[in-house]
């Protein structure tokens, strides 16, 4: 069984915890660690779990509201962590005690009940990676953090029963925004964030490939509105039959099976 909750996406913080078990131990991942400790450790407690439960750490890269303490907990409940040597070297290739593995693009981690791949992905990062997810029978897409889907990014969608989509903007909301013109140009470009028809657009390429869940994550307080995004992957080709929700900036999601 493989099954995912998200902790809370946004500027604020992103964690989410993928869950994969096979009739034994299920095998817990953290991806991306942008709450702190005590705040992480309060919504796991929610989520019925442990800071203990954890059996690696997964960043995307090096953004403070996705590295966040994840060098602070691994160190304490000697946790494995996973990030690609750009993003290692981005945070002044800090001291993991052993704890650190260097993932890399297209190369699988195995965690028994669990196997994560990662793939890069066009943003203002170092070596920024996103993931799929699969317990060996159904597959999960993590994909906030990026300004637009390469050929690339897709392939490595291709099957996923549920994603996890960044949908950040509406792009009228941004362009009326008071956000200087600069940090206007960084969010809104190729290397930024996903607007919401573009993550439509994605969500229509998915979809076509045995897509069943989407929830919209990463959505900016100032520039989106949980309606919009809905709004408008709902109306991506093949989308409307599909499970929609949103991704609280604090409550996170509920549990979802793959």
């Amino acid at each position: 069984m493989l099954r995912f909750k998200n902790l809370g996406s946004g500027s604020s913080g992103n964690a989410t915890v993928v869950q994969g078990s096979a009739g034994g131990r299920p095998v817990h991942v953290l991806v991306d660690c942008g709450l702190g400790p005590r705040e992480l450790a309060r919504r796991l407690g929610l989520a019925g779990l442990l800071v203990e439960d954890l059996d690696a750490i997964f960043i995307t890269h090096e953004h403070s509201d996705h590295i966040g303490s994840a060098q602070r907990l691994a160190l304490k409940h000697r946790i494995p962590v996973w990030m690609s040597h750009g993003t290692h070297a981005a945070i002044g290739a800090c001291d993991f005690d052993g704890l650190l593995n260097i993932a890399r693009d297209g190369t699988p981690i195995d965690l028994g009940a669990l196997q994560l791949m990662p793939f890069t992905v066009p943003h203002d990062a170092r070596e920024p990676l996103q993931l799929c997810c699969t317990d060996g029978d159904v597959r999960l897409g993590i994909l906030t953090d990026l300004g637009h889907a390469t050929e690339h990014v897709l392939s490595h969608l291709h099957g996923c029963a549920s994603l996890l989509l960044e949908c950040n903007h509406d792009p009228e909301m941004l362009a009326n925004s008071p956000y200087p013109a600069f940090l206007k140009r960084r969010v809104g470009g190729l290397h930024g964030h996903l607007a919401n028809p573009v993550a439509a657009q994605i969500a229509t390429a998915v979809a076509a490939t045995g897509l069943q869940r989407i929830v919209a994550a990463h959505l900016s307080r100032q520039n989106n509105r949980p309606e919009l995004a809905l709004q408008s992957l709902a109306g991506a080709q093949g989308c409307s039959d599909l499970e929609l929700s949103v991704a609280d900036p604090v409550f996170g999601s509920a549990w979802f099976e793959v």
